[in-house]
């Protein structure tokens, strides 16, 4: 199954899903070292993002989250592509300089859990704007 979205940052991965329901704030809820989330108030709190398809409803906080994604990516803990309800600037600047695949604004929402299951095989087109469902 193919959906269509927006490309935010080019690229092409496939992997396993992991999905949050809460926005995240890079700085202070992801440990860029290890790729395992620390914010105890995130639904997943204690996940590593690790080679994931991470998809959450967008980003918060710092701008400086833009640069934690980039640490990610440096120590070889970032997720292999992200999708969003709607990127922020911050997390479109993070999978930019990082050169990790995103998109958002998909035809239908990929964070209520109806569409995609945690764990599930996803595609992401960061370069043509889609996902496919594996």
């Amino acid at each position: 199954m193919k959906i269509k979205g927006r490309s935010i940052s080019k690229g092409v991965a496939t992997g396993k899903a992991l999905i949050s329901k809460q926005e995240i704030s890079f700085l202070g809820a992801v440990n860029p070292v290890t790729g395992i989330i620390v914010d105890k108030s995130l639904d997943i709190y204690g996940e590593c993002i690790t080679n994931r398809i991470l998809i959450f409803p967008g980003g918060k906080g710092s701008t400086v989250g833009s640069y934690v994604i980039y640490q990610l990516k440096k120590h070889g803990k970032s997720p292999y592509a992200m999708i969003n309800r709607r990127a922020d600037t911050i997390v479109a600047v993070g999978a930019i300089i990082a050169e990790i695949p995103a998109v958002d604004s998909l035809e239908i929402d990929p964070v209520d859990g109806e569409l995609i299951e945690d764990g599930e095989e996803v595609l992401v087109n960061g370069t043509e704007g889609y996902i496919e469902l594996q």
